[in-house]
């Protein structure tokens, strides 16, 4: 194999594709990087055996070939050199060869045949999503998932095709996010799958700079989703089970609804946190009735007033933002977990956000104010009589 390619390009391809490679396994092939001649591209490829991340790149191919090399060295190593610059790649032997403007390495590598197929899903059913769409969804769901292995459906997204609506949903048993989204393709075909946390995050990342839609297609056994982008092929694994039916977990009316100005909350919020971080993150939200229409904030409700505040043996904070109220109580505290209001308010983008509320130890439901396709479902922590 002789090529040669940009190094800013095969940097940015490397640090695709090397998200996948494997950091502990007793297969050393898994530690390494395909480097392989496809046409007049250069294809690199990385997999840990659940996740497998492929990425075309750019280059003048002199003559075919194959090898693997160590992942993260070789990434390091064309990370390090000037951009713009070209650099040269050449197998000899069972190592590979790096030369750029006088600089010069040598690899060893494991033979191509020994790496893993990274297996694609030809000639199936696909839908077609914005990618600038789908970043946005995910990033509203994917914090929202479990983080370990307990309920292992909980440590993906589930993605429900249904038409052409697509509904990503993510809950750990504290908080349940769900967000709706019109995809410019249908899939053909109504079907559940969990995609796994970590690949949803590596999705997520690898979206930022595309432009064309994004193909999503599932093999016939439902084991396995192909992401198909521009350039680049991410297969992942799928999470066997059923998740479960979120809908009951929904509140389907609301005694009180809050009308609050987004970016407020969120730094009231953020101010309350600081203090709550030595009381289990605990952060408390009084509403009452307010004498004057609030400024800012738009509803037909009552005037109100949103305190948010917290307390712990380090000392305690308050503060007060203008609200619409409405509904059936209009004096109501209830605590929540402040990381969790953080995380949410910090993905709505609507000037104003809703809280809706039963009781002090119902579910709250925060909804971006105007727009109709995200719910985010929080519970509640327990307030001693004391606090």
């Amino acid at each position: 194999m002789r090529i040669s390619c940009i190094e800013e390009n095969l940097a940015k391809g490397l640090a695709i594709v090397g998200r996948a490679v494997a950091t502990r396994s007793t297969l050393p092939v898994l530690g390494n990087i395909l480097i392989e001649t496809d046409q007049s591209r250069l294809k690199l490829a990385a997999t840990n055996l659940e996740v497998g991340i492929t990425c075309w790149v750019g280059a003048m191919v002199e003559q075919e070939g194959s090898i693997t090399v160590p992942g993260r060295l070789f990434s390091e190593l064309i990370a390090s050199l000037a951009p713009e610059k070209v650099v040269h790649l050449q197998t000899k032997g069972g190592s590979l060869h790096i030369s750029c403007d006088g600089f010069e390495a040598n690899l060893r590598g494991i033979p191509a045949e020994e790496f893993p197929v990274i297996p694609g899903v030809p000639n199936e059913p696909s839908c077609a999503i914005g990618p600038r769409e789908l970043a946005e969804a995910l990033g509203q769901v994917s914090f929202a998932a479990a983080t370990d292995d307990t309920r292992p459906v909980l440590a993906g997204i589930l993605f429900s095709f249904r038409g052409s609506t697509l509904t990503l949903t993510a809950a750990d048993g504290f908080r349940l996010a769900v967000r709706q989204l019109e995809v410019a393709r249908p899939l053909g075909q109504d079907i559940d799958i969990i995609v796994p946390l970590r690949t949803v995050q590596e999705l997520a990342r690898i979206l930022g700079d595309q432009e064309e839609p994004i193909e999503i297609m599932v093999t016939p056994n439902r084991s396995q989703v192909l992401f198909r982008l521009a350039s680049v092929d991410l297969v992942s694994r799928l999470i066997e089970g059923t998740y479960p039916n979120v809908q009951q977990v929904i509140p389907t009316r609301a005694a009180t609804r809050v009308i609050l100005n987004t970016r407020e909350f969120q730094n009231a919020n953020k101010i309350a946190s600081l203090i709550a971080r030595d009381a289990n993150n605990i952060v408390r939200l009084t509403i009452s009735e307010a004498d004057a229409p609030p400024e800012g904030v738009d509803g037909g409700g009552t005037p109100g007033t949103l305190t948010v505040g917290a307390m712990a043996d380090i000392g305690d904070t308050k503060g007060q933002l203008a609200a619409v109220v409405e509904g059936e109580q209009t004096q109501l505290t209830i605590a929540f977990n402040g990381k969790y209001l953080s995380d949410v308010l910090g993905v709505i983008t609507t000037a104003q956000v809703s809280l809706e509320l039963n009781s002090p130890s119902s579910p709250g439901v925060v909804r971006p104010v105007g727009v109709s396709n995200y719910t985010h479902v929080i519970m509640p922590m327990h307030l001693s009589r004391s606090g």
